[in-house]
């Protein structure tokens, strides 16, 4: 049968040189991806490095106490001293009321600590300080993620990661060292991991035990890209050296790490395995998420007096 598309190693060097920028480009943005989530996430918890518990304060929250205690103990944690800390946590702690706002040196701390970044010039999303109600309102109950956050940031993510999958999948799609099957596999695996992982934002403000499955269905991704991304480079410019000068020592080697990440049964567990996700979502949401929204309905049906 005759070949349909031309070997990535086979394009002009322009079109390489644009396939390389580009894979170039979003190598990079990857990698600060998982920095800022090292940043943000990874330290919910107070401690440095993703964890569970991150994901749970992140998404699902830490119940016990409000939301300015979280992130002082955990993100914010640098920014101010253990007594600094110490102070304002008791004064949230005492009710946080406006008139010991001032009297107990609170106001002093927040000006010196914290407006330097929440103020009226902060990003969308970003408290300002400024305003005594802004800072009350994250005394309440930490409950993590707010329904409306996730609503802008699960578009923002399928939106936007889709299209960076479409174009390194496209690129992908030219390699000529890894069959049609498992090409379809590579492919298609990074959109249903990002469909999981934005599910799991959601399942996980419900109840923290779908934390580890946003940890997964993030390294199924990572690790779908990182295939995808070697591969193209490798064909483009080190077909020759690998494949052939080596006696296609390296590319066995590739293709062995390939079968290990998606081994031939991959296509005949992925179906129960989403069965099982699926079964969970569904009484997630017949016994937390329904409710909710009847109860809203409840109320704003009823009659006004």
């Amino acid at each position: 049968m005759s070949q349909k598309y031309l070997p990535l190693k086979d394009h002009d060097t322009p079109i390489k040189v644009l396939f390389t920028g580009y894979l170039s480009a979003v190598g990079i943005g990857y990698f600060f991806a998982l920095l800022q989530i090292l940043f943000t996430h990874g330290m919910a918890d107070g401690k440095f490095g993703l964890s569970v518990d991150d994901i749970v304060y992140s998404y699902y929250g830490n119940r016990s106490g409000s939301v300015l205690e979280t992130q002082l103990n955990g993100a914010m944690k640098q920014n101010a001293s253990t007594e600094q800390r110490f102070k304002i946590i008791q004064w949230v702690r005492d009710g946080a009321e406006l008139n010991t706002y001032k009297a107990d040196g609170i106001e002093a701390i927040v000006e010196e600590r914290c407006v330097m970044c929440h103020n009226a010039q902060a990003p969308a999303g970003m408290p300002d300080f400024n305003k005594f109600e802004k800072l009350k309102a994250l005394t309440t109950q930490d409950t993590g993620a707010t329904f409306n956050s996730l609503i802008r940031v699960s578009h923002v993510h399928l939106f936007g990661i889709s299209f960076i999958f479409m174009f390194v999948g496209l690129i992908f799609s030219f390699s000529e060292t890894t069959s049609t099957k498992y090409k379809c596999i590579a492919v298609g695996m990074p959109y249903i991991f990002l469909v999981t992982d934005i599910l799991s934002w959601w399942l996980t403000k419900i109840n923290p035990l779908f934390a580890w499955l946003i940890i997964l269905a993030g390294m199924g991704m990572g690790i779908s890209f990182m295939f995808m991304w070697a591969i193209s480079l490798s064909e483009m410019w080190l077909y020759k050296k690998i494949y052939i000068e080596a006696g296609g020592v390296y590319g066995q080697k590739l293709r062995t790490l390939y079968r290990t990440i998606f081994p031939p049964e991959t296509g005949k567990n992925l179906l129960p395995m989403l069965s099982v996700v699926a079964k969970k979502a569904y009484e997630q949401w017949q016994h937390n998420v329904l409710p909710l929204f009847k109860n809203l309905l409840n109320r704003l049906n009823k009659p006004t007096k």
